[in-house]
């Protein structure tokens, strides 16, 4: 009887000890405890150490409270000026409510994430590829108020959002790095005018003192001949003196200017040459223009036998020889003449332009014109 109430005892205590160890609850410094009671939420949030939970009965959860490191992958989208780009950021959150952060959310780590992915999504469809690039602490403090506006219902706190990198393509890179040089020369040539004008100016004053004290020109050439001379060259500097170049170059224009070009004489004519006789329109004949020089010197058409020279004064050859006096225009006649009108007249008047001309003889000689009456 003693045995058995001793086994009873031992198996009392045992049970009491089992059940006792399954209700013990160790919490970390770092972490809070959540403890659900038949699936509610049963009291406060359990502070780290050790507390006691009723086996079999309640749940403890515990959640992490320290500062979460969560990287958001790479987001492709397209900026506001339509370039291409690809960013990565980084979130770091904690959770401050342990109880929201059990109940109002299932995950809040992937819930943060994806909200991350989407505001960056979000921020570079409204920035500037200047922005992204320039201007990140403004776009890290708006991902940051837009991860945060809901996770402040989850028990979630974002500390920080950091833009990482920005990916850009290269015919981009190409393009950024040609705008940076043309902007670098373009600075370049800015400082490079600058300091010309500067040196332009302090020249101008040197020159005005050297002006006037002319010893000081000639000693500033002692110092450069003396510099120039210095190095270990075969170079021979030979000072010549500036005024005398304007010197000579004074009296060449005088020279010049003193010599006046006299306008060309024409030839006299000789006194036995014939003066000039007033011609009778229609009984005088018309004198021909002097013929020009031949190649061989005599006068004569150009490089053209004489046969071929302008014996009439009209401007045409005497192929023939047989023109000897000038022509007479012919008009076109009216109902006097045999035929139809026309340019050249009847055939009559040709025939007795052929009589009047001597062409009713022999072709090939030539007549000699009538002299002129009284």
């Amino acid at each position: 009887m003693v045995q058995e109430l001793v086994v009873a005892i031992t198996a009392a205590c045992t049970a009491s000890v089992v059940y006792v160890a399954a209700g013990a609850k160790i919490v970390k410094q770092y972490e809070r405890g959540v403890v659900f009671r038949l699936g509610r939420l049963a009291g406060e949030v359990r502070s780290p150490g050790f507390t006691m939970v009723v086996p079999f009965v309640d749940r403890l959860r515990k959640v992490n409270m320290q500062i979460v490191t969560l990287p958001v992958p790479a987001q492709e989208g397209i900026t506001r000026d339509n370039v291409t780009v690809r960013v990565d950021a980084v979130v770091y959150f904690r959770v401050v409510d342990a109880a929201n952060a059990i109940i109002q959310v299932e995950d809040y780590r992937f819930a943060v994430s994806q909200m991350a992915q989407t505001s960056l999504r979000s921020i570079i469809g409204k920035s500037d590829l200047d922005d992204l690039l320039s201007n990140r602490e403004k776009l890290n403090q708006g991902l940051e108020l837009m991860i945060d506006s809901p996770a402040i219902g989850w028990g979630v706190q974002i500390d920080r959002v950091e833009i990482k990198d920005v990916s850009l393509p290269e015919s981009m890179k190409r393009s950024m790095a040609r705008q940076a040089e043309a902007d670098r020369e373009r600075r370049a040539r800015v400082i490079n005018a600058d300091a010309e004008l500067q040196a332009s100016k302090k020249l101008a004053e040197a020159a005005g003192v050297m002006s006037q004290q002319p010893a000081a020109l000639q000693l500033r050439l002692l110092q450069t001949v003396v510099a120039v001379a210095a190095e270990k060259n075969s170079t021979l500097v030979l000072p010549f003196p500036v005024e005398l170049l304007r010197f000579l170059e004074r009296a060449q224009s005088g020279q010049g200017q003193g010599q006046q070009p006299t306008a060309p004489t024409r030839p006299e004519q000789p006194s036995n040459a014939p003066s000039s006789v007033e011609r009778r329109p229609g009984v005088d004949p018309v004198e021909p223009p002097p013929a020009p020089d031949r190649l061989d010197g005599t006068p004569g058409a150009l490089g053209l036998p004489e046969a071929f020279a302008d014996t009439d004064g009209l401007g045409v050859p005497d192929t023939f020889g047989i023109l000897g006096e000038p022509r007479v225009p012919m008009e076109p006649e009216g109902p006097e003449g045999s035929g139809d009108p026309g340019a050249f007249g009847d055939v009559d008047e040709f025939g007795k332009d052929a009589d009047r001309s001597g062409s009713s003889g022999n072709v090939g000689e030539r007549t000699e014109p009538e002299a002129p009456a009284g």
